[in-house]
């Protein structure tokens, strides 16, 4: 039973409840001729234990079942009752207090949102976390939410494809929303209601299939992340190119290597004073190489030769140490 979600047990527990109702009802209207209403009274003040006398004496047969739903109810109703009680009065009631689902986060800006609290958000969330991202969860699951809220985890109950919920998160000062919720139509809906409220958002979305991303790139996502594709040429690879995987896992943006592989956006450099890599001389000065570069139109150029000019609003991919990625951009940022 542990297992179960809350409202599975409320279920059970509602269906058990009726069910010994109705098996009263019809013992009585059939051991003792009562009507209805009078089988209900004595069905209800018999699994209650509420001591109430009866309305009139009953025959051999009706104490035997009297004796008999007495017995029977004992576990169905305590269970019933437990359940029902549990949920409403420790979860809803515990919900209404702490102010679940009643947050905006008002202060919080240039954050991401996560939408769906599933196997993927929580692995973005975890990565999140780890690069002191600010970020908020928006999931239905009562549970979910419940259990989040505990470990102090910014999350808002509610439907991501409504208006009002995004806006709770504060999605207009929100800089990216990542949504992976496992229907690929709600993710749909998550994107079209997004880019209505912020139409400069970056937009990231789970798909299961290729004819769902055609359609999320018109909706105007802007990476679009396919977890069966991505886990299937990881495996691949690590089956062909072993070690190039392992190489590249040690190139991690966190993590207890030294070396990290970071992104450096150059929004700082005038125009007045345009250097090529080669001018800054960032690897003799600080020891950091530069393995990527992206144009300010979008195009990457991996491994760009020292002649390669950097222009304001490019973006550098380094690959150095901490304190080798702070000697470079106190190089990049002074004037």
């Amino acid at each position: 039973m542990e297992r179960l979600s809350s409202r599975t047990r409320i279920l059970i527990g509602v269906f058990m409840l009726f069910g010994i109702i109705i098996l009263g009802v019809s013992g009585y209207m059939i051991i003792e001729g009562d009507n209805f209403l009078n089988a209900l009274y004595m069905t209800v003040i018999t699994i209650s234990t509420v001591g109430f006398g009866e309305i009139h004496k009953l025959s051999q047969g009706g104490k035997i079942f009297t004796i008999f739903l007495i017995f029977s109810s004992f576990t169905t109703y305590a269970y019933a009752l437990t359940t029902i009680s549990t949920h409403f009065f420790e979860g809803q009631l515990n919900y209404i207090l702490r102010g679940y689902g009643k947050k905006t986060f008002k202060k919080m800006q240039n954050h991401v949102i996560i939408c769906g609290y599933g196997r993927n958000g929580q692995q973005v969330a975890n990565e999140l976390t780890v690069l002191r991202d600010q970020f908020i969860v928006i999931d239905q699951n009562h549970e979910v939410v419940a259990k989040n809220e505990e470990d102090n985890t910014p999350v808002i109950e509610g439907d991501a494809t409504q208006d009002e919920v995004l806006l709770k998160a504060n999605i207009q000062t929100a800089r990216a929303l990542v949504t992976t919720l496992p229907i690929d139509a709600d993710n749909l809906y998550v994107v079209l209601t997004a880019r209505a409220l912020n139409p400069n958002l970056e937009i990231i979305s789970r798909a299961s299939n290729e004819s769902s991303e055609t359609k999320l790139r018109m909706a105007g996502v802007d990476n679009v992340v396919m977890p069966e594709r991505v886990g299937g040429a990881h495996m691949a690879n690590l089956i062909t190119r072993p070690d190039v995987i392992e190489f590249m896992d040690h190139l991690s943006v966190h993590g207890e290597d030294p070396t990290t592989l970071e992104e450096f956006q150059c929004s700082a450099l005038s125009d007045d004073n345009i250097k090529t890599i080669g001018e800054y001389a960032i690897r003799r000065k600080t020891g950091a190489n530069i393995i990527g570069f992206k144009t300010p139109d979008g195009r990457f150029i991996l491994n760009p030769t020292p002649d390669m000019k950097v222009f304001p609003g490019s973006k550098l991919f380094v690959l150095g140490t901490p304190d080798q990625i702070r000697g470079m951009k106190d190089i990049l940022t002074s004037k």
